[in-house]
């Protein structure tokens, strides 16, 4: 995001005319309507301030005005920021920072989790991605922009901020008080060899030291025999543009288009190109994507599979596709607005069509905006069919996800009662556990005496559970708990090594690359177990 560094306020410019030049309001000209519009609204302004049954502080009457306006842009990503808004931003971007660590989004005007960013406060209390935050220390948070969201969870190390979750299959708001921490965001949390030849990376975040660290995961991956390459962009919710486009620049060779921004203002619409020859040699890839991969990361997976440079594989991806600017106002303020949608290699628009409160509702795209039967289909480079009508759909859909039983429903409507305490325990109990089993090993079992341990942990800490529902359902609780103990043993990358050995799309993403030697034989298998999966 970029500072425009020089504009006019042209609220401003229409005061001081209306002053000292209003013969300009008899011209009937356009310049006099909005000399005439700025003056209602001066004059709109003059009466609530003199005359409104309760006193309105002047100053606040204009932002009043300000969010009012943007806000009936029905641009869920505008936002009017103030100097120490402005400052928070830049902190928020450089990474590194004090908060709960967690990635938020807008849906139906209400502020809501993309995904939980590892090893942070956020992820350790038990947010989930879908959550939708209803209340930040006891204030409501619709309405809110994402920009003062962000702002209201950020605060001192240490000092706790209070949020009411609502929770899908939870009848009540679950209370969560989270100790905020520093956030340092590693962009690779883990990579590692799933096979003998076959990479895996785990890429959960666009920031400025991305490129690098893909970069340097894939030389360490080859240097250990890396013939193909599992690129994992599921809890990936974006960040930086740049980087997403030098990050493609590494599989791409020199002049393809990696991404288009297009706008009404022509000085706004780019195309943005790789500028080196590709670094990979043609490895086979295939990417991972999901509900919550969006902004950066979408364009990352839309151009590689536009260019056919990977395979895409999971789940069709958020849909966000609106690029954003940041313009300077006068007393050290400034206007965070989109100016343009984004758009693949092939002309695919990335933005989801008609969602609540998206400005894809209300002004449409410029083409592609249509979605079901009615989506244009595009082609990729080698003449791939591909679906258009905005997010990415991937080549190969795959929905892993098991419907819980009614149990396992019940067991977490239960655990859903205590909100952050219960993460809480888990964390502390992992860490305890650690301790008290010095020769432990990656690998470990899950098993009863694991599971009797744990629900002692839980009953100390005054989390009750119905011992017979908790013996009968508790798989995946105890997966979770294992993976914790594993994180808090040997870090991170071993803890999602343990996550992803039952993970469906990964299994099947290696039984793909383990034929394949070329991206044209990965294609080939690809639309031949389609084309069987049609047949059956």
């Amino acid at each position: 995001m970029k500072l425009r560094r020089s504009i006019v306020a042209p609220i401003a410019i229409a005061f001081v005319v209306l002053t000292t030049g209003s013969w300009m309001l008899q011209q009937g000209d356009a310049r006099a309507n909005v000399y005439l519009q700025a003056r209602l609204l001066q004059e709109v302004i003059y009466h609530v301030r003199e005359h409104f049954v309760d006193e309105v502080e002047p100053d606040s009457l204009y932002r009043m005005a300000i969010d009012g306006f943007l806000r009936e842009l029905g641009d869920p990503y505008a936002d009017f920021l103030t100097q120490d808004n402005l400052r928070e931003m830049t902190i928020r971007f450089s990474g590194e920072y004090a908060g709960v660590g967690i990635q938020i989004g807008l849906q139906d005007n209400w502020v809501t989790v993309i995904s939980p960013l590892p090893g942070t406060p956020g992820q350790r209390a038990g947010i989930r991605a879908g959550d939708r935050i209803i209340e930040i220390d006891g204030e409501s948070t619709y309405g809110l922009s994402l920009d003062q969201a962000a702002a209201r969870m950020r605060g001192p190390k240490g000092v706790p901020v209070d949020l009411l979750i609502s929770r899908m299959g939870v009848d009540e708001p679950i209370p969560f008080r989270i100790i905020r921490d520093e956030i340092h965001i590693r962009s690779v949390p883990a990579a590692y060899m799933v096979t003998e030849d076959i990479g895996y990376v785990d890429l959960v975040l666009f920031s400025e030291s991305t490129t690098e660290e893909v970069a340097d995961a894939i030389a360490r991956l080859r240097a250990e025999g890396m013939r193909a390459l599992i690129l994992d962009l599921r809890r990936n919710p974006g960040g930086i543009l740049e980087e997403s486009v030098k990050l493609a620049d590494l599989f791409l060779d020199a002049g393809a288009l990696v991404v288009e921004t297009r706008s009404r203002v022509p000085g706004e619409s780019r195309k943005y190109f790789a500028r080196t020859p590709e670094k990979l040699d043609g490895l086979p890839v295939v990417v991972l994507v999901g509900p919550y991969t969006a902004s950066a990361a979408e364009i990352v997976a839309g151009a590689l599979q536009d260019h056919d440079r990977a395979l895409v594989l999971g789940q069709t991806t958020f849909g966000k596709g609106l690029a954003q600017l940041v313009f300077p106002l006068s007393g050290g303020n400034a206007l965070k607005l989109t100016i343009a949608r984004w758009y693949t290699p092939s002309g695919r628009t990335i933005e989801r069509p008609l969602r609540s409160g998206s400005i894809a509702r209300s002004g449409g795209g410029p083409d592609d905006v249509a979605s079901g039967d009615d989506a244009p289909t595009f082609r990729s480079a080698g003449g791939r069919p591909l679906h258009g009508g905005g997010e990415i759909r991937p080549d190969i859909v795959l929905d892993t996800r098991r419907p819980a039983t009614p149990d396992e429903i019940e067991l977490d409507r239960a655990i859903q009662r205590y909100g952050s305490r219960f993460g809480e325990a888990v964390f502390q109990f992992a860490v305890q556990y650690v301790h008290d089993h010095p020769g432990l090993k990656p690998g470990f079992p899950v098993d009863s005496a694991l599971a009797d341990a744990f629900y002692r942990a839980l009953v100390a800490r005054g989390i009750e559970l119905d011992r017979a529902l908790y013996d009968r359902a508790n798989g995946a609780l105890l997966d979770y708990v294992a993976f914790e103990i594993t994180r808090a043993a040997w870090g991170e990358e071993e803890g999602l090594k343990r996550a992803n050995q039952d993970d469906d799309q990964i299994r099947a993403a290696v039984e793909l690359l383990s034929k394949a030697r070329t991206m044209e034989a990965l294609f080939r298998i690809a639309e031949e177990q389609a084309a069987g999966a049609d047949r059956n």
